[in-house]
């Protein structure tokens, strides 16, 4: 008999269960946390906390990478008068070159808890490392932005938040492709660079540069506590 394909099921909608876990313990204002940006070549690393409001969240919440960025819009439209606070911190491309991208990552976390009033009494990180540390509490969940929906909610608010700057960035940067990759590696960002070289906004300590003969002596060399150089 003939088969017929099915298409797969989506995955299910994020909820509160572990964000209720973590008040059922004590924790009054929790707080979910993602990060975009950590693989571009150019542009800030941004992390987004969000604060879960009162009722039923959006519907269509998700890893914001399965969705396209209309509906990423749409729903941030929705996420914002939902959640009972949000806040970004960033980490520029500067920042990163002198630092690492960890201590970047842990900088960037820290700014944008800071800037929730009132203090969350405990984050939730999407994957398994914890990036803030102490005297924060931090549960981590893997596939977070899939499961929970604070982390779910500020992965969505950090990426639209962050394309929009980079779109921005590409209307004085032309044809890096700021608009649609968001300095991530794409075929029109690497033919560029090649060209034109990086801009004020790319991420001079990062190995992309060693294959680019004309920049490649732009680069940073940041050494790493054991002596080695970092890859990136």
């Amino acid at each position: 008999m003939p088969t017929t394909s099915r298409k797969p099921s989506p995955p299910p909608a994020p909820t509160l269960d572990v964000e209720n876990e973590l008040h059922a313990a004590g924790a009054r204002v929790v707080a979910g946390m993602d990060e975009v940006g950590r693989g571009a070549w150019a542009g800030p690393l941004l992390v987004c906390a969000a604060v879960p409001g009162e009722g039923e969240p959006p519907p269509g919440l998700t890893d914001s990478k399965r969705l396209t960025p209309k509906r990423r819009r749409e729903l941030a439209a929705e996420i914002e008068p939902w959640v009972a606070d949000h806040a970004f911190g960033w980490s520029s491309p500067a920042e990163i070159d002198r630092v690492g991208m960890t201590e970047a990552l842990h900088r960037a976390g820290r700014r944008a808890l800071d800037a929730l009033d009132p203090r969350p009494d405990a984050v939730l990180l999407d994957g398994r490392h914890d990036f803030i540390g102490r005297p924060w509490r931090v549960r981590t969940q893997v596939k977070g932005d899939l499961t929970c929906v604070s982390v779910a909610a500020a992965a969505i608010l950090a990426k639209v938040h962050r394309d929009a700057l980079m779109a921005e960035l590409a209307e004085d940067h032309p044809g890096y492709g700021f608009e649609k990759a968001a300095g991530y590696p794409s075929p029109v960002h690497r033919a560029t660079l090649a060209e034109a070289g990086p801009t004020p906004h790319h991420r001079m300590s990062w190995s992309y540069l060693d294959a680019l003969p004309r920049w490649r002596h732009l680069r940073v060399i940041r050494p790493v506590s054991d002596g080695a150089l970092p890859l990136f």
